[in-house]
């Protein structure tokens, strides 16, 4: 989507070129007012005119007339059904049936003239749902949930075929990975209940930037994309829009090498509520003296190292390095394999020299190393100590003193099985025991490696087997440049989505070497997907042309100013559209009201209106500290 304002035509045509030229496939303007839409027709004419056939379309919010306009200069129209034609006072009213009724009528009269347009002409349409700017009407009757969503499209969709026009995608974004996904998986399934069968465009909207920004788009758009949902994407970044289009790419080629793959892995259903959020229930396993995996517990975060047991002195110092950069975000447990059975020896050594960095250590044994010279060399005294084995290895069960992490993709259920059938390390419950499925050391990862976690799960319900489930983002990827970027996706589409359906109690990012890298993105994605809370959250709009103050370098400034203010949710919004919907859930929101002056909020609610945008920053933190969420930064170390 285009940054700049719509009514300067030359920027807009030169920005739409560049992002053609990177590799967008369709091309988002923002029309605000009337004004704006009719410049889309010059601006139409130049693009053309420069060699370019990438479809344009227009933004709409709240104005018929901005849309009746710009549908008859581009080749698509996006409404947001939220807003368009619909006053939104935030207003707490009781609708009767009849009063509904006559809503919805009003409705159809405000939206029949440009969906019969639209059928004449030949344009295509998106009824594209916003999680913050649902109607007055649809938040009384379904609140502000994905039904409420859901039900606002199918809202516009019903007049849309009353009109005999079918030539429209949806869409049901949302700042929150959770909510989207749980939006988009919903709307398949109301589409089907009533024989409907439209395409789907899938985004997390206000995703912020950085690192953040990619981990949230990857964790929604990746996790639909992977069982099959979506057809177009856009990847909402606080950047210059170009910068969308790398991870855009990135993420629909490794999605359909999944698609395409010769050896489909076909897998059955399970018992996931694919439209609500439970994390799945777990028994309490003891990691050691101050730390355990629990329900209660947020997900653990275990590190992997290529240091071995021998080189304690080199892994301790790389231990401490990385402690003194990670701050509030530490590594909790430590993964090393053990590649020979004479490294077994040095298990106390290494521990004594390493344990103030770390709870526990699980080491990683090899089938190549037999039970008894296994059991000769573990130390007699009590450590926080995890052995992690194939778990085909029956004997290895009785190693009770130990936690025990069992691995194997053999694991992973058939369905029809008999009460009386066993199934490896899942029919045996023990007070002990953490599964796990992907070790690419060992074993050959499924194409869907998030619907083979999905079916362990399945397998521990059916044996009524509450035992935790360690989710390994290991090197599974086919064909691909090892990019950190693409790193980042692979973690965030498999234990992103795993996360938002409740599964994984124990979390490690094993594709990068460097133990401090390894361990913040481990605890980013977790934050992305809503899991465990280590930072300052920001939800941030990615500007368009609507935008009343630089965006990037204001949610810079302010998370400079706000970053260390751990379980804080902060929302920056460059105009009024979504603002105080998409803040539903954050705390405080720093929101453009009028040109260089801007509107605070406590959660919905305006407090503050019409600060010179200078005193802003400020004025943003007196608030933060009036409701007690502020807490100094502390000083940097020398």
């Amino acid at each position: 989507m285009t940054t700049t304002n719509t009514q300067d035509v030359d920027a807009t045509v030169k920005q739409s070129i560049a992002l053609a030229e990177a590799g967008c496939e369709i091309v988002r303007i923002t029309a605000p007012n009337k004004n704006a839409a009719r410049s889309l027709k010059e601006i139409q004419t130049k693009f053309r005119a420069a060699g370019f056939e990438t479809p344009l379309v227009a933004d709409i919010h709240f104005l018929p007339s901005a849309a009746m306009e710009a549908v008859e200069h581009v080749d698509k129209v996006r409404v947001n059904p939220g807003n368009y034609a619909d006053n939104k006072k935030f207003a707490t009213q009781e609708y009767t049936d009849a009063q509904y009724e006559e809503e919805l009528q009003r409705l159809y009269t405000d939206f029949s003239p440009l969906v019969k347009r639209s059928k004449e002409l030949g344009r295509a349409m998106r009824i594209g749902t916003n999680h913050g700017s649902l109607s007055d009407r649809i938040m009384n009757r379904y609140g502000d949930t994905p039904l409420g969503m859901v039900e606002s499209a199918l809202e516009f969709l019903r007049i849309a075929e009353s009109h005999s026009y079918y030539n429209i995608i949806l869409s049901m974004k949302a700042s929150n990975p959770k909510v989207m996904i749980e939006a988009y998986r919903l709307l398949v399934d109301r589409m089907g209940d009533e024989n409907m069968r439209y395409p789907l465009h899938l985004g997390v909207t206000e995703a912020g930037d950085g690192e953040d920004g990619r981990i949230k788009s990857a964790i929604g758009i990746g996790s639909l994309l992977m069982d099959g949902l979506g057809d177009t994407i856009r990847v909402s970044l606080t950047e210059d829009p170009v910068f969308e289009i790398p991870v855009a790419d990135a993420l629909a080629r490794k999605i359909e090498a999944n698609w395409n793959s010769p050896n489909p892995d076909p897998r059955e259903a399970d018992s996931i509520d694919p439209y609500g959020f439970q994390r799945r229930s777990i028994k309490t396993v003891e990691l050691g003296s101050n730390k355990k995996v629990g329900i209660e517990e947020p997900p653990t975060v275990i590190t992997r190292t290529s240091f071995n047991l021998s080189q304690s002195e080199e892994l301790a110092t790389a231990l401490s390095e990385a402690d003194s950069k990670l701050g509030d975000t530490p590594i909790e447990g430590l993964c090393i394999a053990v590649n020979a059975p004479d490294e077994l020896q040095h298990i106390e050594t290494a521990w004594n020299r390493i344990n103030d960095c770390i709870s526990f250590l699980a080491l990683e044994i090899p089938q190549s190393i037999d039970l008894e010279s296994l059991s000769r060399s573990l130390p007699k005294s009590k450590l926080p100590l995890a052995l992690i084995r194939d778990s085909e290895d029956n004997d290895f069960n009785h190693y009770k003193r130990f936690l025990r992490i069992c691995s194997d993709f053999d694991a992973i259920p058939i369905v029809g099985l008999r009460p009386d059938a066993t199934d490896g390390i899942c029919s045996e419950p023990a007070d002990n025991l953490i599964v796990t499925l992907a070790s690419s050391v060992h074993f050959q990862a499924p194409d869907h490696l998030a619907g083979a976690y999905r079916q362990l799960a399945e397998t521990l319900k059916h044996w009524r087997n509450a035992s935790p489930i360690w989710i390994r983002n290991t090197n599974t990827a086919k064909n691909e440049q090892p990019s950190f970027l693409n790193r980042l996706l692979d973690a965030s589409i498999l234990s992103g989505s795993l996360l938002c359906d409740g599964i994984g109690d124990l979390i490690s990012i094993e594709t990068e070497s460097d133990l401090t890298r390894a361990t913040k993105l481990t605890y980013n994605v977790l934050q992305g997907a809503g899991a465990r809370i280590s930072k300052t959250e920001f939800v941030a709009c990615p500007s368009c042309g609507r935008t009343l103050f630089d965006l990037q370098s204001t949610t810079q400034r302010i998370r400079g100013k706000t970053g260390h203010l751990k379980g804080v949710k902060i929302a920056i919004m460059g105009c009024i559209v979504n603002g105080p919907g998409e803040m539903a859930d954050a705390d405080f929101g720093y929101v453009g009201g009028a040109p260089a002056k801007i509107n605070l909020y406590v959660g919905k609610e305006c407090v503050k209106y019409n600060i010179p945008q200078s005193e802003a920053d400020e004025r943003l933190i007196e608030l933060i500290k009036e409701h007690d969420k502020w807490v100094d930064p502390e000083p940097i170390e020398a």
